[in-house]
């Protein structure tokens, strides 16, 4: 018995008689055989597309039903802003295939410790414990939570190699950058300049250091990921953070502050200038330079300093909302990032996304051992946390040190 043609027949058998020059059969009917095939077709498309959204929206037996926009696990997918996982490099860390593979094997091998290697914005390496009942890890936490933006200000974009090579603006004042004008016909255009350049040669500088854990709460993947994000991530972002700053350029990153060419604001001998007008008068010398400027850097005491600055009559001369700590902090229009790896008395304005960027190569990268002094017979493990970056300050007249008058009594 003949079995029906398939759709595909169906479809590539109409194709043949719509291409037809010479078809001489009923062309509506066919016109209309078309549309049935093709609406088949599509139906079958959307069910397949309804099948493998269905699939890969399973959940393992026994997890609970998540809530829209909830979270299923720390680490299992996107966060609440619909960033896809994995969110952080703890949470890469814990879900990735090598810790796994190790926890089974039992951080065991020929030579006493096994690493693998997965992506976590570069590389993992891990070699972890079987399974153990949780305990109270060997440290407990204890960090200052203090505020970190000061690397997220600049343009940030990720190199391939070790060496970083860049042009650096020596060009001075601009008094001459811009000779554009009206030119009459025929006459000669008037050239903008010079322009001077450095090529500096440098290399991506690596940041890392590490903390002991038990074996115990390295098998626990709530306290791993505290440790990795508590700790050793945010140990390495305030260190480039500082490094951005006053990094020397040559054994550390480059710092804005140590670059050669940046510009310089401080008041007067015998300025009564209050803090809040320094920076004001510092942006105006960024604006005169031709640089508008986004942002300044303060030490913490420095931006108390011009909160709380009263007038004569006892009112804060700058108006700012205590009761919502989630407000944007600005200043003259400025972001404010205050952080202690300023100097008190110095602050930094200027252009940060304009005059400089940060080079960085692989991200985070977390190693877990055994293998270190006598861990092994006390059933303690190190895990280790480090990053490759520099800065490329292209532009340093972006930039304008403030130097803050001394206090009057």
């Amino acid at each position: 018995m003949p079995t029906a043609p398939t759709l595909t027949e169906q479809r590539d058998e109409l194709v043949r008689l719509l291409q037809d020059p010479e078809f001489d059969g009923d062309v509506d009917e066919l016109l209309q055989r078309a549309d049935a095939v093709t609406a088949q077709i599509d139906q079958a498309q959307q069910r397949a597309a309804r099948l493998r959204a269905l699939q890969g929206a399973q959940l393992p037996a026994g997890d609970p039903q998540p809530q829209p926009g909830q979270r299923q696990h720390p680490g299992m997918g996107p966060d609440d802003r619909g960033t896809p996982d994995p969110v952080t490099a703890a949470e890469a860390f814990v879900r990735s295939a090598a810790l796994t593979a190790f926890r089974e094997r039992g951080c065991r091998g020929e030579s006493g410790a096994v690493e693998f290697r997965a992506p976590v914005s570069g590389a993992v390496t891990t070699g972890t414990v079987p399974q153990q009942n949780t305990r109270v890890p060997g440290i407990i936490p204890n960090n200052p939570d203090l505020p970190l933006l000061v690397a997220n200000l600049f343009d940030q974009q990720t190199s391939d190699g070790s060496t970083l090579e860049y042009l650096r603006d020596t060009s001075g004042p601009q008094s001459t950058w811009n000779k554009a004008a009206v030119v009459p016909e025929g006459d000669t255009k008037p050239m903008t300049g010079p322009f001077t350049f450095d090529t500096i040669t440098t290399t991506l500088k690596t940041v890392a250091h590490w903390v002991p854990i038990t074996r115990q709460a390295a098998d626990d993947n709530g306290q791993l990921m505290g440790y990795i994000n508590g700790r050793l991530s945010y140990g390495l972002d305030y260190k480039r953070d500082r490094e951005t700053l006053v990094g020397n350029g040559t054994t550390e990153m480059q710092g804005v502050l140590t670059t050669p060419g940046i510009g310089a604001y401080q008041p007067g001998v015998g300025s009564t200038d209050v803090k809040l007008i320094t920076v004001r008068k510092a942006r105006t010398q960024a604006e005169l330079a031709m640089y508008p400027p986004d942002a300044v850097v303060m030490n913490p005491i420095d931006w108390q300093d011009i909160q709380l600055d009263e007038d004569a009559n006892g009112s804060f001369r700058v108006i700012t909302s205590v009761l919502d700590a989630g407000a944007a902090t600005r200043l003259w229009g400025l972001t404010v990032v205050t952080t202690v790896a300023m100097t008190q008395g110095t602050a930094l304005l200027g252009g940060f996304r304009m005059g400089a960027t940060l080079w960085e190569r692989q991200g985070i990268t977390i190693l877990m051992t055994d293998s270190h002094a006598d861990f092994f017979v006390k059933n303690t493990l190190v895990i280790l946390a480090e990053r490759r970056a520099n800065l490329a300050v292209h532009t340093p007249q972006c930039f304008v040190k403030i130097t803050f008058a001394a206090a009057t009594s």
